[in-house]
């Protein structure tokens, strides 16, 4: 795997990671809010596995990706950074968006620049989505934002009573990488605190109105990616947004909460696949010309 800096819509520089060769199909992972591209490991080694080029972005404010300096942190900021990021990858990615990565890409084609992607899979995220979730969310990360854990094992405590369904890690080296150690010896999560100001903005609904017409003017293949457990996307809420979107596939991970890349992996990398090979079909290198995924 190579890593990969890329260029913002302020400037700002993404850090990213690359799987997979510059002449197969790109696809854009795009994380959400609180996570890093390191979410997206075993996903990325399926997909390259499968004849595709995968590129995991750090959200701005996120992971090793500069923070904003003005605290630019709402939906159109991180919209503006995956249209850039696209343009730079050459012909449109497949994106797959994870919640506040999916919100994002879902502004970016349906909104701002239609034709920035080849398709949008969305995981667990819809326009319209379950408030008590929302705020069950935003309470996690609001919790401990400033005042951090004394250790690694204190975080990965509080996120298994977070996600009581998940067993709880035993090898914290992925959570490490998404924590960073300040210089009073305390860890915090990977990423700007003042990010949190903006997930939840004041005029909700208003919020729900504009994905809602997002949704509404996409143009390339859709595919909504479902935790079965999710409380952000419930079955109710996913018959609306395949309502609003008639022709997007739909896939349900059984099993998995909104956390699905890393409560499911394995059920949610085949889910991607089986969408993207009939959308996107994959480009098997020869092994005599294979080269690293370097731009």
């Amino acid at each position: 795997m190579n890593e990969l800096s890329l260029v913002g819509a302020d400037g700002n520089r993404l850090a990213a990671s690359v799987a997979g060769n510059i002449d197969q199909p790109t696809i854009l992972l795009a994380h959400g809010g609180g996570q890093t591209r390191h979410a997206w490991g075993n996903t990325m080694k399926s997909l390259s596995a499968r004849g595709y080029r995968a590129v995991a972005l750090d959200l701005r404010g996120h992971g090793d990706s500069d923070w904003s300096e003005h605290g630019r942190y709402e939906l159109d900021a991180f919209a503006a950074d995956l249209i850039a990021v696209a343009r730079h990858l050459g012909r449109p990615p497949a994106v797959v968006g994870a919640s506040l990565g999916g919100l994002a890409a879902l502004v970016a084609e349906g909104e701002k620049t239609p034709g920035t992607f080849s398709s949008l899979t969305l995981v667990d995220v819809t326009p319209r989505m379950e408030m008590a979730g929302i705020n069950r969310v935003v309470g996690f990360m609001t919790a401990h934002a400033q005042n951090g854990f004394e250790s690694i094992d204190e975080a990965a405590d509080v996120i298994a009573a977070y996600l009581p369904n998940r067993q709880r890690r035993r090898n914290l080296n992925g959570l490490a990488k998404n924590l960073r150690l300040g210089p009073d010896g305390r860890y915090r999560w990977h990423w700007d605190p003042r990010f949190i100001t903006n997930v939840q903005p004041p005029e909700q609904e208003r919020r729900f109105d504009r994905l809602e017409n997002a949704a509404r003017r996409i143009g390339c293949p859709v595919h909504l990616i479902r935790g079965g457990m999710s409380d952000l996307v419930s079955e109710e809420v996913t018959k609306a947004f395949l309502t609003l979107v008639p022709n997007a596939s739909y896939s349900n991970v059984v099993n998995a909460g909104h956390m699905v890349v890393g409560d499911q992996n394995d059920h949610f990398s085949e889910a991607v696949l089986g969408f993207l090979e009939i959308h996107c079909p994959p480009k098997v290198s020869s092994p005599h010309h294979t080269h690293p995924g370097h731009d």
